[in-house]
């Protein structure tokens, strides 16, 4: 059971005690009626022939309230497109989009010679494409997305992460789920370790900055679980690297009013794919996702007026170093009296790894302050491209033939 406590600028809503399912998901079948929803899921192939996909795609045909379903595949070639799409021939609302079609290279192409750059292939671009097809289809006005590497799915997660943007009884636009990472020990590496102790470095060199404790009101920054208005969907722009999750947070602060953003308890656990961290390796895994956070922070906090000097970026290494190090006290007795495995010299190796994640992203910051990976929202895009959601649609359609 979730404690109650309301902390931060924005609504928590906890998981106390346990709702009846039924009850739940007959509310959201009376609520979609006036908001019908959407769900996106971003997924690789791979998370097709792990079997994590299946699983999840067999827990949504017992759901009934969702009026459309995408799978954006990627990585896929068309003996692998015709395999998922000849799996999930039965689930009913669905759409596959495949990403890696001849047809689809050509609409980003379109985009690319229009200045109007997709991204490079990735979940960014993955969920950005899906947001247009379903802003494109016109029948939806909640739009869900989540990852598809979760191995613990279930009714409860997806029902909890629509409730708070469905319902007719607030006027919630934006939604963050959140959950514990825990089984037997502690994971969440990146959030534990790593966001949190690095936002409040920089509150402690910055001061007080709204964006800094925007950012800190959230309990998991960093997951991959979302719900939000089509009117937001509309005007947000997605970062097409590793910092999609934070970068997602930072237009969510620039476009809309702080109480109609909330975050919300979906799980006990949560169990997916644990990404590696190879240290003195800034270009795959944990560390990669890390510096593209922290150039994600930077250019915001740029864009709020921050001026930075080359030798802020040491500084703040040190201070992080320093918060993150008294974190890993606080989980070890936090762990301890949960009876949970805790390996203090792995944490601490994972610390001073990205300590230096920081400063190598700080330097490339440095060289290059103006680089940001954000896609267009789709207003500029269909601004530019009248015809670009029919284009659009007929291209998902074509392949799907």
């Amino acid at each position: 059971m979730s404690d109650f406590f309301q902390n931060g600028i924005i609504t928590t809503f906890h998981k106390l005690g346990e709702l009846s399912l039924k009850k739940l998901e007959d509310a959201l079948r009376e609520f979609s009626r006036i908001r019908p929803i959407a769900l996106i899921l971003p997924s690789l192939y791979r998370e097709f022939s792990s079997g994590s996909l299946q699983n999840i795609m067999n827990t949504l045909r017992k759901i009934n309230y969702l009026n459309e379903i995408v799978i954006c595949l990627d990585k896929a070639n068309s003996q692998q497109f015709k395999k998922v799409k000849k799996t999930f021939s039965s689930v009913k609302k669905l759409t596959i989009i495949w990403n890696d079609s001849p047809r689809m290279k050509k609409l980003y192409y379109l985009l690319d010679n229009n200045n109007l750059s997709p991204g490079k292939e990735g979940k960014g671009r993955a969920v950005w494409i899906s947001l247009g097809y379903i802003l494109a289809r016109r029948k939806s006005r909640v739009i869900v997305i989540h990852d598809c590497d979760i191995v613990n799915y279930s009714r409860n997660l997806l029902a909890r992460l629509c409730y708070p943007v469905t319902t007719t009884h607030s006027e919630y636009e934006f939604c963050k789920g959140y959950y514990s990472r825990i089984n037997g020990k502690m994971y969440g590496r990146a959030t534990r370790l790593f966001f949190t102790p690095f936002i409040r470095a920089l509150e402690k060199i910055l001061g007080y900055l709204p964006f800094l404790v925007f950012m800190d009101s959230f309990r998991y920054a960093l997951s991959g679980e979302i719900s939000m208005r089509r009117d937001l969907a509309m005007a947000m722009r997605i970062p097409s690297d590793w910092g999609l999750e934070v970068g997602t947070l930072a237009e969510v602060y620039r476009n809309m009013s702080l109480n109609r953003v909330c975050q919300v308890d979906i799980a006990d656990t949560y169990e997916h794919k644990h990404q590696p961290l190879v240290p003195n390796d800034t270009e795959k895994g944990v560390l990669k996702m890390t510096v593209d956070i922290a150039k994600s922070i930077f250019r915001n906090l740029a864009l709020e007026g921050v001026q930075f000097s080359e030798g802020f970026f040491k500084t703040l290494s040190n201070i992080y170093l320093k918060i993150a190090q008294e974190t890993v006290i606080r989980y070890e007795n936090d762990a301890a009296i949960n009876g949970l495995d805790f390996d203090r010299h792995s944490e601490s190796l994972c610390v001073e790894a990205f300590a230096e994640a920081i400063k190598k992203a700080g330097e490339d910051f440095w060289q290059n302050p103006s680089s940001s990976p954000l896609i267009p929202n789709w207003h500029r895009i269909t601004a530019a491209l009248p015809n670009i959601f029919d284009l659009l649609t007929e291209t998902v359609k074509n392949d799907s033939e």
